[in-house]
């Protein structure tokens, strides 16, 4: 089963980085309101990123590698990831 780690565009333009099997479901749960507490009330969302990982540990270890960036280092590492990412 993979993993990915995703960055979403909140409306409020904040970014949010997380780690799903399942990147539909886990975006639509983010819409409903039911993914993260952090992106309650804060959508609509566009997914600026993904990366795909073999397993759950990686994608863990990859997500809080991206949560420990400062906001202009993910953006550069938006503009810098060659195909993962989708344009802000």
């Amino acid at each position: 089963m993979n993993w990915t780690v995703y960055i979403l565009q909140c409306a409020d333009d904040s970014l949010y980085t997380g780690i799903t099997n399942n990147l539909e479901s886990r975006i639509t749960a983010h819409e409903n309101g039911s993914g993260a507490k952090y992106t309650r009330g804060r959508g609509p969302f566009r997914l600026v990123y993904r990366e795909d990982c073999a397993d759950r540990s990686h994608a863990s270890k990859r997500e809080r590698d991206i949560k420990n960036l400062n906001r202009d280092e993910k953006l550069q590492l938006l503009q810098s990831a060659d195909g993962k990412s989708i344009r802000l």
